[in-house]
C-alpha cells in the first residue's frame, strides 16, 4: 500500500511570523476545520471543526442551564417593520443586512430580514408572554446562526457572513435585576475563554461608540491575537428599557401596577476557534487546549508487520481504559500510512497528547508520550500509571498554553507617554495601547482616523490612570486599550 498521503494533507508551507494571514488560513483548511463555500463570505464546517465548536456549545450549555436559562429556537425571517421598531438599532445593522424580497415569483409586500441578530423578533414575541411579575426573570438562550453582509474582508471564523453562536436574552422586574444578569454572563464568558480555551482577556466596558446598538452599555472580553491585533470574545449587554419601551414589553407588579421591564442580551460565536488558531498555533499548525480538544489523546501503534496484531491490540487495550477514565481518545491504526506522516497530520490537527506504543513499549511495560506544545517532547512513563500521568500532562497542556497566551497578552500591552509614541506603537508591533482619555468621542473618532485603532476596551480595573488624554491632553476622565483589531 502507498504511504504518500493526499494532496490536501500536505503540511503547512506559511511561517506563522511571517505571513499571519496566510498561516492562519492554511490552518484553518488543512487542518479540517472549514471550507470555503460557492457564496463569497460563507464558509463550509467540517466535521472535526463542528467537534470543537460542539466542545465550547456543550460547556457553555451546561452553564447556561446551571444558572436557569432555557434554549429556545426564533426562525431566521424578521419582517421590516419589526426590525425598524427600535430605530438605533436598525440603523446600526442596516448596512449588514441580507433582504428577502420574493417568495417564489411572487413579489412579498413587505421586505424579510435574514436574522443579523433577534432581539425585535424575539421581544415581540416576548411581549405576548409577559403579563405579571410571575412571568419575570425570563431568561432564554438561543444556539443558531446569524446573518450579517461581510462582503469587503472575510476571514474564516473571524469575519464571515453567517456564523455559528449562541444569543442570550432575558427579562427582570428591576434593574438591578438586569445588571447581575450581565455581570453573570460575562463571569461565564471568562470562565470559559480562560479557563477552558486558554486565552487570557481583558475585562471592562465599550465606549458609547463601539457599545452594541440599542444598549444602555455592553461589557466586553477582548483577546489579543499573535500579530497584534485585538479580537472581541464576547460581550454582555444592558439593554435597560430601550426595547421594552418600544416594544411595550410590561409587568403587573406586586403593588398591582404596570412596569415596563428590563432587559439583557449577550453572545459569542464561532470565532473564539479563530482565537484559538491565532493565539496557539504554530508552524506545524493548530495547538487545541486540551478542555475544549474533541480528542485529547491520540494513540499511535509502531509496529513491523510481525507484531502489528499484538501491538495493535495492546494501543486499543490502552485507548478503553483512558476512555473508561473519562479521556477523549483516538487510536490511529490505519495500515496505508506510516507512523511519521501520522505523526504530522496530528500535530496538524492540534492534538494535545500523543502516544506511541511499539512491541518494545510492551516489553518494557511503558508507554511513550509525546506534548503537542513543546519540543523535544518524548516522556517515557510505565504503563501502570497510564490514566494519571494522561492527566498530569494534559492538565500541563492546558497551562503551559494560558502561561504562553499570557505572556504574549502581557508583551502587548504598552503604556504611550504620548501621541507621537502612541502612534508609533499601534503602527508598528500593535497590541493595546494603554491611554488616558478625556471621555469625549471627538477625541476617539480622530484616534480611529488618524491611526486605524479603536478604544476596544475600558477595563473595569481603572487603577493607575494618566493625568491626562492622550489625545486632546486635556484631564483624563478614564484608562482606555486603544488598538486594531479583527
Amino acid at each position: 500500500m502507498s504511504s504518500q498521503p493526499p494532496k490536501e494533507a500536505v503540511g503547512i508551507t506559511a511561517k506563522k511570523s511571517d505571513d499571519f494571514s496566510e498561516w492562519y488560513t492554511q490552518v484553518v483548511m488543512k487542518a479540517g476545520l472549514a471550507d470555503y463555500a460557492p457564496v463569497k463570505g460563507f464558509i463550509v464546517l467540517r466535521p472535526y471543526g463542528y467537534a470543537v465548536w460542539e466542545s465550547i456549545r456543550d460547556i457553555l450549555d451546561r452553564r447556561f442551564k446551571e444558572t436557569g436559562h432555557q434554549n429556545g429556537f426564533l426562525p431566521v425571517l424578521i419582517p421590516e417593520g419589526l426590525l425598524s421598531k427600535e430605530e438605533d438599532h436598525f440603523a446600526g445593522f442596516t448596512p449588514e443586512v441580507f433582504w428577502v424580497t420574493q417568495a417564489g415569483n411572487n413579489d412579498l409586500g413587505e421586505r424579510l430580514a435574514l436574522r443579523p441578530t433577534s432581539e425585535t423578533l424575539a421581544y415581540s414575541i416576548f411581549a405576548k408572554w409577559i403579563t405579571s411579575y410571575r412571568d419575570l426573570p425570563l431568561k432564554i438562550n438561543f444556539w443558531n446562526t446569524a446573518l450579517r453582509a461581510e462582503i469587503k474582508a472575510t476571514k474564516p471564523f473571524i469575519r464571515t457572513s453567517e456564523f455559528l453562536w449562541q444569543e442570550g436574552h432575558t427579562v427582570h422586574a428591576t434593574e438591578d435585576d438586569a445588571e447581575q444578569e450581565v455581570m453573570s454572563i460575562l463571569s461565564i464568558y471568562r470562565e470559559l475563554i480562560e479557563d477552558h480555551l486558554a486565552v487570557p482577556a481583558v475585562r471592562g466596558f465599550k465606549s458609547d461608540k463601539e457599545k452594541f446598538v440599542g444598549a444602555k452599555y455592553t461589557t466586553t472580553l477582548e483577546g489579543m491575537m499573535a500579530d497584534g491585533k485585538a479580537l472581541q470574545m464576547g460581550t454582555s449587554h444592558h439593554l435597560a428599557q430601550n426595547f421594552s419601551k418600544p416594544f411595550e414589553i410590561k409587568y403587573l407588579g406586586k403593588d398591582t401596577k404596570e412596569h415596563l421591564a428590563w432587559q439583557t442580551s449577550w453572545g459569542v460565536s464561532w470565532r473564539l476557534i479563530g482565537a484559538i488558531i491565532m493565539v496557539h498555533g504554530d508552524d506545524k499548525g493548530l495547538i487545541l487546549p486540551p478542555k475544549i480538544a474533541p480528542i485529547q489523546v491520540v494513540i499511535v501503534p509502531i509496529h513491523k508487520d510481525k507484531d502489528a496484531q499484538a501491538v495493535k491490540e495492546k494501543a486499543n487495550e490502552i485507548a478503553q481504559e483512558l476512555k473508561n477514565a473519562g479521556i477523549r481518545v483516538h487510536v490511529d491504526d490505519r495500515d496505508e500510512y506510516t507512523s511519521g506522516w501520522k505523526f504530522n497530520e496530528w500535530e496538524l490537527k492540534g492534538v494535545p497528547l500523543r502516544i506511541n506504543i511499539g512491541a518494545r513499549d510492551i516489553e518494557k511495560g511503558q508507554v511513550e508520550f509525546a506534548r503537542r506544545d513543546i519540543r523535544d517532547n518524548k516522556i517515557q512513563s510505565p504503563r501502570t500509571s497510564l490514566v494519571d500521568k494522561t492527566n498530569e500532562l494534559l492538565e500541563e497542556v492546558q497551562k503551559s498554553l494560558f502561561s504562553k497566551a499570557k505572556a504574549l497578552l502581557d508583551g502587548y500591552i504598552s503604556s504611550p507617554a504620548s501621541y507621537p509614541e502612541f502612534r508609533s506603537i499601534i503602527e508598528g508591533k500593535g497590541g493595546f495601547a494603554r491611554a488616558g482619555w478625556c471621555g469625549d468621542q471627538k477625541c476617539e473618532l480622530a484616534v480611529k482616523e488618524e491611526t486605524g485603532a479603536d478604544i476596544r476596551v475600558i477595563p473595569f480595573d481603572q487603577d493607575g490612570m494618566p493625568e491626562k488624554c492622550i489625545y486632546c491632553g486635556q484631564a483624563a476622565k478614564k484608562v482606555a486599550m486603544f488598538g486594531r483589531a479583527y
